[in-house]
């Protein structure tokens, strides 16, 4: 892609009334462009990070036989009178419409729905276990959308639904979910911590949610740095300073932002909707249900208040926009011919590439680069080229260095 041809433009002033780093940012760099408060349309730099997002969740969702389905936005009033929630609990922050006289609503979650759905298909112990996932935009009346991705009214979410004739069997699913969850995390550049939260009135025990350390975060944990112990302090009996009930270490406190959460439904959508079947022993019985979620655009969020600096962003490799910020200084015929070769075959090894082609100043492409935060960048000037160079930095470092032009490329691989 050609900086020149991309839609969209960074701006040099932070916006006034964006108190979080992650949509300063993101709004600086000309990855979101904010419609009101909690609404977000994505420009094409961030809707290419957000995509790359979801297909990591995508890839170790297959790896746990999650099978993906999209379900429609909106909710039959009926439905949720089932449950008893079109009236209260989360019912109270659905948005809500009339169409021929008849109430429907805009959905916050699904669990109404695919319990519907569950109910249409499963006879026998024999069509279970299942495990259901959809990416898809949900709607909330959220009173405190002012931190930009990570609360919004409009937002991107991957919940998964598993089904289950057992509770033996739903827990060997619900530790299989857990440690893909902390690999799909990993994978976006996060150190998630699994931690215990209150049961949500559908368990006794704990349900767990994972957690990232950050200044900006709305959540308190109380967390061993050893990682074998966290939890919310809405719950925590234990205080920083506290040895851990695990390994004895200390424990600290730290702010922190929710990326994902797992727990277990158990029989509450089951029973008072009818999702049941027939055992082995010929008996009518109830599924049993859990339910798993991330928030990609959350993550997105998420990724920025955690991995940025003065200058701008720094993202991951593999949620990138681009791996490579091919930059272009001196607008000579010499030079531009060197950028729009290697520019070229970059992209012939399929190698993902913004080249800033533009009539700019250094100063100016540097500081773009910075703010954008593309992991690689590559410097082609009069310079570079008298010694056949060409200069690399990484983002993430201070350091630059030459490489042989002829090296980058043919056999440049991005690490």
């Amino acid at each position: 892609m050609k900086q020149s041809e991309l839609f969209a433009k960074t701006l040099k002033e932070t916006p006034k009334d964006e108190k979080s780093i992650n949509s300063q940012l993101l709004l600086r760099a000309g990855f979101i462009y904010k419609e009101m408060a909690g609404v977000f349309t994505y420009l094409p730099l961030g809707l290419k990070v957000l995509r790359k997002i979801e297909n990591i969740i995508r890839e170790e969702m297959s790896k746990i036989s999650g099978q993906e389905i999209l379900m429609t936005v909106f909710q039959p009033k009926n439905l949720w009178e089932e449950t008893g929630r079109w009236a209260k609990e989360i019912g109270e922050v659905m948005y809500k419409c009339q169409e021929d006289k008849k109430e429907i609503g805009l959905g916050p979650t699904h669990e109404e729905m695919i319990t519907d759905i569950a109910r249409h298909y499963v006879k026998s112990y024999e069509d279970l276990p299942f495990f259901l996932y959809q990416i898809q935009t949900k709607f909330r009346k959220e009173p405190r959308a002012r931190s930009g991705l990570l609360r919004g009214r409009e937002f991107d979410m991957k919940d998964l639904y598993s089904f289950h004739s057992s509770e033996e069997d739903f827990k060997k699913y619900y530790q299989k979910a857990a440690q893909a969850y902390l690999k799909i995390f990993e994978r976006c550049g996060l150190e998630a911590i699994l931690t215990e939260a209150s049961g949500a009135g559908f368990t006794k025990e704990y349900t767990h949610e994972f957690q990232v350390l950050a200044e900006g975060g709305e959540d308190t944990i109380l967390y061993c740095l050893k990682g074998d112990f966290a939890q919310n302090k809405e719950i925590a009996k234990l205080k920083a300073g506290d040895k851990c009930p695990k390994c004895k270490n200390i424990l600290k406190e730290g702010s922190s932002i929710e990326v994902g959460n797992i727990f277990p439904l158990g029989t509450k959508y089951s029973q008072a909707m009818g999702a049941s079947f027939i055992d082995k022993d010929g008996k009518r019985k109830l599924i049993i249900m859990g339910c798993y979620g991330i928030g990609p655009s959350r993550t997105m969020g998420a990724i920025v208040e955690v991995r940025h600096d003065e200058k701008g962003i720094i993202w991951p490799r593999e949620v990138s926009p681009f791996l490579v910020h091919l930059i272009q200084i001196e607008n000579n015929k010499k030079v531009k011919k060197a950028a729009e070769n290697l520019y070229q075959d970059l992209q012939r090894r399929e190698i993902e590439v913004l080249y800033d082609d533009r009539d700019k100043t250094a100063g100016e492409k540097f500081a773009d680069a910075d703010l954008i935060g593309i992991p690689t960048r590559l410097v082609i000037s009069e310079r570079t080229l008298k010694q056949n160079c060409v200069e690399i930095k990484k983002r993430s470092e201070k350091k630059t260095k030459l490489v042989k032009l002829s090296y980058i490329r043919k056999n440049f691989v991005i690490s």
